[in-house]
């Protein structure tokens, strides 16, 4: 809304904010290390294309 600004500061260009920029960080720093596991799987073992064949075939 305007006319909601403090009366006791004057306006600051929006471009001041992004004159300096933070300091860089290396890449290694960004990726987040997590160990994984194998993913069971979903079938239990077995082949359910071959069951549904022994069953309506």
């Amino acid at each position: 809304m305007p006319g909601t600004e403090p009366r006791d500061r004057p306006p600051v260009e929006p471009a001041v904010d992004f004159r300096h920029l933070p300091e860089p960080i290396a890449l290694a720093d960004t990726v987040p290390g997590q160990d994984v596991s194998p993913v069971p799987d979903p079938d239990g073992g077995r082949d359910p294309n071959h069951e549904w064949m022994l069953r309506h075939g």
